[in-house]
């Protein structure tokens, strides 16, 4: 079971925020208006029991309380712009056929920039004369005619036409729920990087001028500045001391000096007064080899807190590794983790092991409690002494997603690729945070990676989300993104 979480910090404050959909009910006079007034008190029942919000028009407001003329059209717009701030994505549902000016024209006039889901309801082939055909099967056709002739992107349902009480449906408006959260969060994200790039990792640069024309900021903390406020700060601090006892209980520290824990325990004071500061929703840390050799710990725990918590946190300032992890975990409300594809797992050409050292999520593990360890590979060069805090544990058996996003300068675009795996339970014995990753056609996806210039670091997440990222990014944001089926 998982500890009990401090007050929720702004990535996780973003991820519980409900989403909320404006909601467009077309309608057409010369087909039955009993089928919208009907089908819109289904369909808001139904975002209710999603717990989704819905910002409509009154049902007294417009004809049967649907959109169809172009007034309606424009009341609708006017109540749209009103909740501009809070609405996230739009529903556009057809109880009967509707009518596509109105939806385009309602559309258009919001100018709400956020996706948006065609729904048509399905018609029951016992009921087929003029009192209950809808023909909202051919409305949805003619709906998104005008939408493309609008140049407003949205997106279809699984089925063409769809029972809104039906668990296929549900799992519709679960996906496009995820899109919306992608999609919002992308465009406002607050990335903190704290540090310099390390001088050995040029695979880690990116273009902040392209993030900040995404509408994604880049606040930086240069190490000096954590030092000198970590100096500040006493052992018997009661936020040092709190910090402290969160760490105890957060991972297996038995064998590991209370001079490195008290270390840590400032240093996460700091970590999350920068970040309250500043609202960042993820982090990205140098480490590599200035904080062990300056300050006598690596930052893995504090990091591995952080993104447990729904505050991703990457190695080595990847700041797009570390928007990929939000993105992910955006789409899926789990912890993200940084990982490197690292080794080939024997002769299978569908397998990889993924490593980092660790400042992998807890709950990512097998074991419910990691163990806290000094960091092997830094320790050869400064110590051990000066290495304890990484966090060591196997990913579970799970399927997974994985993405990768870059910084294009030569193109001037953010591109990315996207895809599905399994975690196996195959045997595998090595130190710090590991994972038997297998991959359908994978040797196809390395050459893909390679031959297109992206970096070796990957984000994880333990869900099936690849098709929400592909429609978030492809579609709604307009970044380049291979998804790899």
């Amino acid at each position: 079971m998982a500890l009990a979480q401090p007050e929720l910090t702004p990535a996780s404050r973003l991820n519980a925020r409900p989403v909320t959909l404006a909601v467009i009910v077309g309608n057409r006079g010369f087909f039955p208006a009993h089928l919208a007034l009907s089908g819109r008190k289904t369909i808001l029942e139904v975002l209710e029991q999603a717990g989704i919000q819905a910002i409509i028009p009154p049902e007294d407001a417009t004809n049967v309380g649907s959109i169809e003329s172009l007034a309606e059209a424009r009341l609708a717009a006017d109540l749209f712009r009103e909740h501009r701030d809070e609405i996230d994505g739009v529903l556009v549902t057809l109880p009967n056929f509707g009518d596509e000016r109105a939806v385009a024209n309602t559309l258009r006039f919001a100018d709400l920039n956020v996706p948006v889901l065609i729904h048509a309801f399905p018609d029951d082939a016992t009921k087929m004369g003029l009192d209950d055909r809808r023909d909202s099967f051919c409305g949805k056709m003619s709906a998104c005619n005008n939408l493309h002739q609008y140049g407003i992107r949205y997106t279809l349902t699984s089925q063409h036409t769809m029972d809104p009480n039906s668990p296929a449906f549900m799992a519709d408006l679960r996906q496009f729920e995820a899109v919306c959260r992608v999609v919002r969060g992308m465009r406002t994200a607050r990335m903190g990087m704290m540090g310099a790039r390390p001088e050995a990792f040029k695979t880690v640069r990116f273009s902040e001028k392209l993030l900040d024309l995404a509408g994604i900021s880049v606040e930086t903390l240069d190490l000096s500045e954590v030092f000198g406020r970590i100096e500040r700060l006493t052992d018997d601090d009661a936020a040092v001391q709190t910090k402290l006892g969160s760490i105890r209980e957060y991972a297996q520290t038995k064998d590991v000096p209370e001079i490195s824990l008290l270390r840590m325990a400032k240093f996460g004071v700091v970590l999350d007064g920068w970040m309250d500061d500043n609202q960042l929703d993820a982090t990205a840390i140098q480490c590599w080899t200035s904080m062990e050799e300056y300050f006598g710990v690596v930052p893995c725990t504090l990091m591995s807190m952080s993104s447990n918590k729904l505050n991703p946190s990457a190695c080595e300032t990847d700041i797009v590794g570390a928007l990929a992890m939000l993105a992910l975990q955006l789409a899926s409300g789990k912890p993200s983790a940084l990982v490197d594809w690292n080794n080939n797992y024997g002769d299978d050409p569908d397998k990889a092991v993924v490593f980092h050292c660790s400042n992998l999520p807890k709950d990512v593990f097998v074991d419910e409690i990691p163990v806290m360890e000094f960091q092997e590979i830094i320790a050869a060069s400064v110590g051990e002494e000066n290495t304890y805090g990484a966090i060591y544990g196997r990913i579970s058996e799970q399927p997974f997603s994985y993405l990768r996003l870059t910084t294009d300068d030569f193109t001037g675009t953010i591109r990315a690729y996207t895809g599905q795996g399994h975690f196996t339970d195959d045997p595998v014995h090595t130190f710090g945070g590991y994972g038997v990753a297998q991959v359908p056609r994978f040797q196809e996806l390395l050459a893909y990676i390679c031959n297109n210039g992206f970096e070796h670091h990957v984000s994880v997440n333990q869900a099936h989300i690849a098709p929400v990222i592909d429609e978030a990014f492809n579609k709604y944001l307009g970044w380049p993104t291979y998804h790899h089926k």
